[in-house]
């Protein structure tokens, strides 16, 4: 029974969470997410074409603008293997992807989720990075009944800040989520922190939203019970200006290693301040922020020796399975595009539209939404080889 279960160690067993590890992507984990799905048309197709329109919301702007650097690139990838439609149960579909801003707002993103759903009529929702973009378009969607696929969120700040508790196994019917948890940042930190000698106090800044409330209750007692000591001055707003106070409480407690999961403002606020009054612990492990070139890059000096972790990197193994383009070759191709470095959100943005063309491909009729919401419920071959918890 899940009650009986630590929460920090529950997996939901019917969800809507696709649980990926921290190798996530199209072109990471989206490979064995999606390897037994056909994504090419049926030249035996018959009858006059119909349509299938995708919306796909995505931080473009605002604070965690960084999630959507290449999210251009990938529309452009996923756009061009729609091109020639999709042939599902002998009926070829043109496929339309409707793109749309979530400016890291939650009430944009609920809206532009709305506009959506209730003007362009969408068939399926795709969104991505994270809860202020995802959680209130997964909202929408599960509230008008219009199945959604989300990834770039730790599951339990997707699950629970969304309303979801152990005890209830149908509390979304319509949106599904596949991304990394608290285990495997636990899994990670554990694995890399020992390898430099700290006296194991770890100083968190975790904020008062889904992320930080969802780090603090699963992520925090994980850590305390592999001996780690835990310095928490407490939940702080998304916003805030001066840490002076949470500086000080570092320093006074010697905490060597500092871990933090803010909005990307915020983090550059708080290591400036850092460095100016002398708190330089030995391991700053940072999420959320920290994750792609441009965000280390406006960070200067301060911004060299930070510790993040990666969900996807060119050198990851995998294709998508919509595209056909390997993880080497999607960063080469978006760097040649762009004249930038690659980012790791490529791989990410890529898996979920390998993840909706899946699920469009395995529901019997893709029209009908409650179809697509149970065909990526019950089809093993969107979980491949991974835990995926949708029995």
């Amino acid at each position: 029974m899940a009650d009986q279960v630590p929460r920090e160690l529950w997996t939901p067993s019917r969800r809507g969470i696709l649980k990926a590890g921290f190798g996530l992507g199209a072109v990471a984990a989206v490979s064995p997410l999606m390897s037994a799905c056909s994504i090419k048309g049926d030249d035996s197709s018959s009858g006059s074409s119909k349509k299938l329109a995708i919306g796909f919301v995505s931080p473009i702007t605002g604070p965690a603008a960084g999630f959507g650097e290449p999210d251009a690139y990938v529309l452009s990838l996923a756009r061009k293997a729609f091109a020639d439609g999709l042939t599902i149960g002998g009926t070829k579909y043109d496929v339309e992807v409707i793109d749309k801003d979530g400016q890291s707002d939650p009430q944009r993103g609920a809206q532009v989720a709305n506009d959506l759903i209730n003007s362009d009529n969408i068939d399926l929702m795709l969104t991505t990075s994270t809860p202020e973009t995802v959680n209130p378009v997964s909202d929408a969607c599960e509230a008008a009944g219009v199945p959604c696929i989300s990834t770039v969120v730790p599951w339990e700040a997707w699950y629970f800040g969304r309303g979801g508790t152990p005890d209830n196994d149908k509390a979304f019917q319509y949106t599904y989520h596949f991304c990394f948890g608290t285990e495997q940042f636990y899994n990670a930190y554990t694995t890399m922190w020992p390898q430099v000698p700290t006296n194991n106090k770890v100083g968190v800044m975790w904020p008062n939203d889904a992320d930080g409330n969802a780090i603090r209750e699963n992520l925090g007692p994980l850590l305390e019970k592999a001996g780690y000591t835990i310095v928490d001055p407490g939940a702080y707003t998304d916003g805030t200006n001066d840490y002076s106070s949470q500086i000080a409480q570092f320093k006074k407690e010697n905490c060597e290693i500092f871990n933090t999961f803010p909005i990307p403002p915020d983090f550059a606020t708080f290591w400036q301040q850092a460095a100016q009054q002398g708190y330089v612990p030995k391991i700053a492990q940072i999420a959320k922020t920290g994750l792609f070139p441009s965000q280390v890059e406006s960070l200067g000096a301060i911004g060299e020796g930070l510790a993040s972790g990666a969900y996807w990197t060119p050198t990851f193994p995998y294709k998508s399975s919509l595209t056909g383009i390997s993880s080497a070759d999607l960063s080469t191709g978006y760097q040649d595009q762009s004249g930038k470095q690659w980012t790791q959100q490529l791989g990410a943005s890529m898996a979920v539209f390998d993840a909706g063309a899946a699920a469009l491909q395995a529901a019997k009729d893709p029209k009908d939404k409650k179809a697509v919401a149970d065909a990526i419920a019950a089809s093993t071959s969107l979980c491949g080889r991974l835990p995926c918890n949708v029995t």
